[in-house]
Formats: C-alpha cells, structure tokens, sequence
C-alpha cells in the first residue's frame, strides 16, 4: 500500500510543480512565434529538474521506507541539472537563430 500510495505521491507532485513551472516558462517561450515549435524540449528540462529534486529531497519525506532510497551522486546531479538548464535554454536560442 505505501507503495502505492508514494507512486500517486509522484504522480501529484510532477504534475503540480511541473505545471506550475510550465505556465512559467511557457509564457517566455510565447514571447517569438519560432519558440513555439520547440516548447517539448524545455518540458523535458523542467521533467529533469524535478526527478533530481526528488532524488535529493522528496524521496526521504513520502511513504515508501524501503530499500533503494539514495541520492544521486555529485556528478550525475551537476551533469542532469546542466543538462536541464541547456534544454530549457535551448528553443529560445533555436528561435532567435531562425528569426
């Protein structure tokens, strides 16, 4: 059941804080029609963001108690969340290149 309950936990909070930071980001990406088109590759960045917040914070406060509840390692962490910030940077640059 804790189970269970921790996947509906993720469920919520990636569909909550990714939302929240979509309708924040997407209002940038409004701002040049060529954008538009590349709006799925700054979803994927904000999707990283989260699944590192949750391997370093979130995981230790749900229901779930069992083995395999462990940070993710300096490197992996700096490279995801450089990688996140290149995927968010990434159709604004494409945009202003094509205009």
């Amino acid at each position: 059941m804790r189970v269970l309950l921790e996947l509906l936990r993720i469920i919520f909070i990636f569909a909550l804080l990714g939302g929240v930071a979509w309708l924040i980001v997407g209002k940038v990406y409004a701002i040049n029609p060529e954008t538009q088109k590349y709006q799925w590759i700054g979803a994927i960045g904000i999707y990283t963001l989260l699944f590192v917040l949750y391997r370093h914070r979130l995981q230790f406060s749900g229901w779930y108690k069992g083995k395999g509840r462990q940070k993710l390692s300096k490197k992996a962490s700096l490279t995801l969340i450089c990688l996140s910030v290149l995927l968010l940077a990434m159709p604004i640059m494409i945009g202003f290149f094509q205009a």
